[in-house]
């Protein structure tokens, strides 16, 4: 084991030189124009993959190309090597707003002890770590202790549209113990973390239909319902004054958290003042009874995105707007079916919908919560190696967004996800100047390295 660490010590000016070469690719999913660059991506990480060792294919679908990369595999093992999945992503988000960047976001910039780049943290700084832990096994002779297979594909960042169909088609090939996913954060750089639970999601669109046409709001104001503030009053009236979905039977399935669970949220760095100063807000508000960490993280909710109605232009126009429209999703905790509650939010609304307009609903993307044991093998396990990596004591987490694909590995593949993540709560994911901490670089390359010893002593 010592070689392997070495190897990952001696080779660390080497590893960040390369990660920033990955990072020069402008591989954005969601812009046409730069499907070269995505094809690029791809390419480029397998080439690289095949010079750490690893055999490497690029596997097409319908949508962008799927890196396969796996370890070698022995003829001689007499008996059944534990296998292991790492997923992530090459595709990155938009760089816009551009005037936001203190640098450009495809020339990545060194600040300390920060890497500067879109798509850093996310994806490409965390599955880079990864390879590079495996490459240190492949180069120092190491043996490793089980199969690996790296898929990362190209289409996290627009909903991985292909991933679950090639899952399904390629079943047996990755038939798994286990699925190991760096997409994820920890609170701060002494608390690494193992995140065993996910909220899911539904979109969609609420749509209040008035008049025909916009109408003078002078001669008709006042004989007419006015389409905005009928949908005001009706958004008024999905959340009580103590923070609850007032929507009758939306937690009627929601799995409450143990009292375990409870006393590990309590372990968690971040105050409540602390939350404020990083969100830029007065006051937190949330649902009465529990922390700002479990209202964030594990607690349902309704949140309006989106409201658009009338006029939006410079100056005034009295009117009385035919339409008014509201982007709404609800975050769901563990237990709650997206289908279900999908049906009990249109219902209410339907339900409480004034005679005097028309009420148009339109579903949008939906995912379920996960949730692992976090007291189970695999959990024990990667909690161990991230203890001997980064010299701290790790924390459990629950994390507020969604990753559909997790669940989607349980469904095919019948694996369980441990979500190891390396980025930090200001990486800027998504934001101008996202960044990747190269501390958390060099010890998530540790923790690839010491997880797959622990990983393989367990009997799954």
């Amino acid at each position: 084991m010592q070689p392997v660490l070495d190897y990952l010590k001696r080779n660390q000016a080497r590893f960040v030189a390369e990660l920033c070469d990955y990072l020069r690719l402008p591989g954005v999913s969601a812009q046409e124009k730069h499907k070269p660059d995505l094809h690029a991506s791809a390419q480029w990480l397998a080439n690289h993959c095949r010079q750490a060792g690893l055999v490497a294919t690029l596997r097409k679908t319908e949508g962008n190309p799927i890196v396969i990369a796996r370890t070698p595999r022995r003829r001689d093992s007499r008996r059944r090597q534990p296998h292991f999945l790492v997923y992530g992503h090459y595709d990155v988000q938009p760089p816009d707003p551009l005037e936001l960047w203190q640098s450009p976001p495809f020339e990545p910039r060194i600040d300390g002890r920060s890497l500067f780049a879109r798509g850093a943290t996310d994806n490409k700084g965390q599955h880079f770590a990864h390879l590079k832990a495996v490459e240190a096994y492949l180069k120092s002779g190491v043996p490793l202790p089980c199969d690996l297979t790296f898929v990362i594909e190209g289409e996290e960042e627009v909903g991985s549209r292909h991933l679950a169909k090639f899952l399904k088609a390629n079943r047996a090939e990755l038939q798994c113990d286990a699925v190991v996913v760096s997409d994820t954060g920890m609170p701060d750089k002494d608390h690494p973390a193992l995140t065993y639970a996910l909220r899911g999601i539904i979109a969609f669109e609420v749509t209040i239909h008035g008049p025909a046409r916009d109408l003078h709001s002078g001669i008709f104001g006042g004989a007419v319902e006015n389409p905005a503030m009928a949908l005001s009053q009706l958004l008024a009236r999905m959340r009580d004054g103590k923070g609850r979905v007032a929507i009758p039977h939306f937690y009627d399935d929601v799995r409450p958290l143990t009292a375990y669970e409870r006393r590990e949220f309590k372990r968690l760095p971040v105050a409540g003042r602390d939350l404020r100063r990083l969100l830029g807000v007065k006051r937190l508000w949330g649902e009465q009874g529990f922390s700002a960490m479990e209202q964030r993280s594990a607690r349902p909710t309704f949140e309006i995105n989106g409201l658009t109605s009338g006029y939006q232009g410079e100056g005034s126009k009295t009117i009385v707007p035919a339409w008014a429209r509201a982007k709404i999703t609800c975050r769901l905790a563990p237990g709650q079916r997206p289908e279900r509650i999908r049906k009990i939010v249109r219902d209410y609304m339907k339900k409480i919908c004034p005679p005097t307009v028309r009420l148009e609903m339109e579903a949008g993307h939906g995912a379920e919560a996960y949730l692992m044991p976090p007291t189970g093998p695999h959990a024990r396990a990667a909690l161990a190696a991230l203890r001997m990596a980064f010299h701290r004591e790790p924390v459990l987490l629950r994390e507020g967004g969604s990753i559909p694909i997790v669940n989607e590995f349980k469904k095919v593949l019948g694996a369980e996800t441990l979500l190891l993540g390396l980025g930090l709560p200001d990486d800027n994911a998504h934001s101008p100047n996202e960044k990747f901490d190269l501390d958390n670089f060099e010890n998530g390359q540790r923790l690839g390295a010491f997880l797959w010893q622990e990983l393989s002593r367990g009997e799954f």
